[in-house]
Parts: structure tokens; sequence; C-alpha cells
């Protein structure tokens, strides 16, 4: 379809017109997913993405709270690997997506805001629902601002460099006039475009925020005795290092290279062992963010300590002494003396991990019989995801528990672990599951895993409205009744005991069967570990809630036992 011609001629482009382009040139750029929170000024957007979801071209999601909107957005982008596009109206609509661009400008994550805005001359004139949006984000997101006047070359770039960029931009439209269509024909407001020649496929790649794939690529000497550590979205690639190298994989669930016979399941505990002193070199991948060891270990400026830059441009070096790398690096061949060192050093992690592992199942195994313990469930869960399987993993509590519980997973099985670890926020939980499973539709299966408090925080998550796509997601709340984390950190001393539960812990009271009643979702209370492990292998008919009730009295004093196994083995 060919563009506006008042556009090229540098007047005014009508709303609805400049609504049908900036569509058309998401399509064109790969977009095939968009998010839309309803609006009286995106009106014309909503349009247009209503024909174009009609017609078959893309999905729409309609979500009526903006926050979950954004975070939807995120999930889907996470599960499809593609930019994604969120549409709101103008005024607070656009701040409530903040915190899902917060995220997604961390993480690295591909996400479009497009924002409809008031036309400019009405900015500091009072006129509703009118406010200064344009580069509402700041430092997170780019914005181009979008005058009705824009042309088709400026239209071209605008669009061209969100969908280029690793990571969040904001497209704020001014839309002016007439905000639906003139033609009453349904089946002229969209249509594909014929030839946008200034559009670039997303799929082309990303620009320079994206880290560069083409930097050089250091290699690494062998000798000094190291660890290859993988935080959130890490990749393969750090599982390719560690088994060329013959090192010791100290991988997050998230990691992506929790994978294979170099990953040692229980590293943040042997961390605080003899093991730990023994280390000489650290190479970061991802983003680690999951445990204080790992912190101390790769902040450690008595060692050398190598970050590798992520998706989002960033080098996780909390301390402040790597030396960040662009690109993941290689290593120098083998020979007979570094062989048998290094050899020498996985089997000492390798031993320890057996041991340690064995030692942790044997506790949680040996808790009283038909109750179920926060590790036990945790262990469930890791169990559920087989290969094909796609599992979302809170923050706080269920995903450290993940950690310690998960076997690492045999190669060559696709799987997708996730959770937004950019931040680590709480927030939007529910709404990236629902994401991501819809972004993932061919996967096996799709778990969640949150504590009570992420649930509870983002129930507008389970709003499906009538006539929208429902995902096929199970979510499992460990609940326990309020902020069981804040137990295993300093506030959780017995000090603080008079103010813990009401300024920390949080204690709720909330009937989730009610809430998830309200919502048609399908809610289940699991009582015992043979029930929750046959649930997980079930398939829901759209979302299904698995709440399973654990004590959170035992937590400080179950966090020192682990710490207490690890310091029990025999490292000679």
């Amino acid at each position: 379809m060919a563009v506006n011609d008042e556009a090229d001629a540098g007047g005014p482009r009508p709303a609805f017109a400049l609504a049908l382009a900036l569509v058309q040139r998401l399509w064109a750029g790969g977009v095939r997913d968009v998010v839309l929170a309803p609006g009286s000024r995106s009106a014309p957007l909503a349009l247009v993405l209503d024909a174009a979801d009609r017609a078959g071209d893309l999905r729409l999601h309609v979500r009526v709270d903006e926050r979950s909107a954004g975070f939807m957005a995120l999930g889907l982008s996470v599960g499809s690997h593609a930019p994604v596009a969120v549409v709101t109206t103008s005024g607070t609509a656009v701040g409530n997506l903040l915190p899902a661009v917060m995220e997604a400008s961390h993480s690295g994550r591909r996400v479009v805001v497009v924002s409809a805005d008031r036309p400019a001359r009405l900015r500091g004139t009072g006129a509703n629902q009118t406010t200064l949006q344009a580069d509402l984000y700041g430092v997170f997101a780019p914005c181009h601002d979008l005058e009705p006047g824009t042309d088709d070359d400026e239209l071209d770039a605008a669009v061209d460099a969100a969908l280029a960029r690793r990571g969040p931009s904001q497209l704020n439209v001014q839309l002016d006039g007439p905000l639906v269509p003139q033609d009453d024909d349904p089946a002229t407001w969209w249509a594909r475009p014929t030839r946008l020649p200034g559009i670039r496929s997303a799929e082309a790649g990303v620009d320079e925020d994206g880290g560069g794939s083409s930097q050089e690529t250091v290699t690494l000497p062998r000798g000094p005795r190291t660890v290859v550590v993988a935080g959130d979205d890490a990749g393969p690639a750090a599982r390719l290092l560690a088994e060329a190298a013959g090192w010791p994989l100290l991988a997050e669930p998230t990691s992506g290279a929790r994978i294979g016979e170099h990953a040692v399941r229980t590293y943040r505990l042997l961390l605080g062992t003899a093991l730990r002193e023994r280390v000489e070199r650290v190479v970061v991948v991802g983003h680690p963010t999951l445990s204080r060891p790992v912190t101390s270990i790769i902040s450690d400026g008595s060692l050398e300590v190598l970050a590798v830059r992520g998706p989002a441009g960033t080098a996780t070096d909390p301390g402040r002494v790597a030396r960040v790398l662009d690109a993941v690096p290689t290593v120098a061949p083998s020979s007979g003396e570094h062989d048998a060192s290094d050899r020498a050093w996985l089997e000492a992690w390798r031993t320890a991990d057996r041991a340690l592992s064995q030692a942790v199942d044997d506790h949680v195994a040996g808790e009283p019989a038909g109750e179920l313990s926060p590790l036990s469930v945790a262990a469930a869960v890791g169990r559920a995801v087989t290969a094909g399987a796609t599992l979302v993993v809170g923050s706080s509590n269920p995903v450290r528990d993940l950690d310690v519980m998960a076997q690492p997973w045999p190669p060559h099985e696709r799987r997708l672990v996730v959770g937004n670890r950019g931040l680590a926020g709480i927030d939007g939980l529910v709404s990236t599951a629902v994401g991501v499973a819809l972004g993932r539709e061919h996967a096996s299966r799709t778990v969640a895993f949150v504590g009570d408090l992420t649930f509870l925080h983002d129930t507008n998550g389970l709003l499906v409205g009538q006539g929208q796509r429902r995902p096929l997601l199970t979510i499992v709340v460990l609940s326990d009744d309020g902020g069981a984390i804040f137990s295993t950190l300093e506030q959780g001393d017995q000090r603080f005991a008079d103010s813990f539960e009401r300024v920390f812990a949080t204690p709720h009271g909330t009937d989730l069967g009610v809430l998830c009643a309200a919502h048609h979702v399908s809610h289940e209370r699991v009582h015992d570990l043979p029930r929750l492990e046959s649930a997980l292998t079930e398939q829901p008919s759209g979302i299904r809630v698995l709440e399973v009730v654990v004590s959170r009295a035992g937590r400080r004093s179950e966090a020192r036992r682990l710490v207490d196994l690890a310091r029990r083995l025999d490292l000679a």
C-alpha cells in the first residue's frame, strides 16, 4: 500500500494514515506480536492493529493494564526472540510501562513502545491527558517523537532504529485531527506494504548498543585455575568455553548454560569451602545476580577477573576489578602439563559437587513425611523442565531454591529457563510468563515458578479478556504468606524480630483460590509431592495455578544447614 501523499509534500499526515504507515513499517521490520492497552488517543493504532490481526498478518493481544501489557510484551520478546511492540494511549498510561522498559533495558530485550500523544501544540497548556511523554524513559529507551508532518524517510529512519536496537525504544506518535478512518469499509484499514525500501528486517542485526559481534576475540592462556561464571542470559558460549578449556562451570538456572558435565550444581555452596581459595581466574559471562558468594568472587581484586559484555552492552563487574571483553574469549591450545592440571582442577569441583548434591538431597528427603518444603518443590519444578519445555522463574527464593536443587540439564535437549533478572524485580512476572508462553506456543510445556508476593504483585496478568489468545501455562505458587527471602538476610537476625513481620515479611492472608476464581482461572492447592509431580506433567487448557503451601518459619536455619553441609566436605 502506498503511503500518504500529504506527508511526501511536507504537510500533516491524518492521524489514521500516520498510524497505518507506522504499523506497516513495524510489520515490514519483523514485528508479529503487538500488545495494546486501549485508549482514545491511540484509536487509529488500535483499529489498524485489529484489521491486521483479522487479516492474519500479526497477533494482537489486548490488556487493560498498561503495566501488565508492558511485561507481557517483554515476555513475548523473550519467547519469540523477536521485537514486540506495546501500544498505549497518552498520559499516565505511558508512565505505567516504565518498570517493563527498565527491565528490558537492563536485559537487552527488544520492546518497542508506541505511545500515542496529543499534538505538540497542546503540551504545557493543561489539555486533558497531555504531558511531556516524549523522552519519558530517559536513559532506558531512546525516543523518536513523530509529528503529524513526519515524512516517509523520517518515519523509516525512526522505525528502523527502534527495531535495530538491542533493548527498548519509544516511538511517540502525535496523532492530530480525526482519530478514526473516513472510509467505512474495514477491509481498507490495513494492507501489507508492497514496498518499504527504508526498513530493514529486525533479523538484520542490532546497532552499536547491542555489544557488537565483530569485536576482536581474546585468547586466554592456560595455567591459572579458572572458573567460568555464567549468569542470566549467558547463552551456550559460556558452556562451550568451559568445555573447551576443561574448567568448572558455575551456571545460574537462567543462564542458558547450565548444561553438561562441566556444570556444577552446588557451586554457590562450594564457594564457601576451600575450593574458593584455590581459584586464580574468573571469566564472567551474562549477568550473575543470585548470591553473595558469586558477587564476592567476581569482585575480588586479588584474582584475574574477565567480564564479557552482555546483549545490553554491559559487563557484570560490581567490584570494578574486571578486564572487560566484548566477546567470550577462546582458550589457547592445550599442552600436556596444562591438560593434566585442568583435569585435576575440574575433577576437584566435580567430586565435591557429587558429594554435596547427595548430602543436600538426603537432607531434603529426610524431611517429615507428607510435608512439602521449598527445596523439594524447587526440585520437582526442576525435574519438570524436560526437553522442549519452558520455565519462567520468579525472583527472590524460587530462583535461588532452583539454583541449589536443579540438576544440570543434558546437552542437545532444547529447553528454555528464563526470568526477569535484568533488575530482578518481582513485578510483572505473571504477565511476563503469559507472554513467554504465547511466544513459545511450540513448547511442550510452559511452567512459571513464583512466590506468593510475586504472584499477588501481578494478578492483573491473569486478566485475559474475551476473544483474546489464552496461553497454556501452569503457575506454581510457592505460598508461604509473605516475603521469606528477608529471613535469610541481615534483616532476619533475631535483633529485628519485633519489626520483621510488619516491615519485611508482610503477611497478607489472601485466599488465592478465591482470587483465581474471580479471574476464571483454574486453581488447585497441592499438599504432597506425588500430586505436585503428577500435576506438572499435565497440560492445562489455559492458565492454571498450583498453590503449594509451605512454611517460612525455618528458612534461616535451613540456609545455615546447607552452608554447614558444604563445610563438612572432605576436600583434602
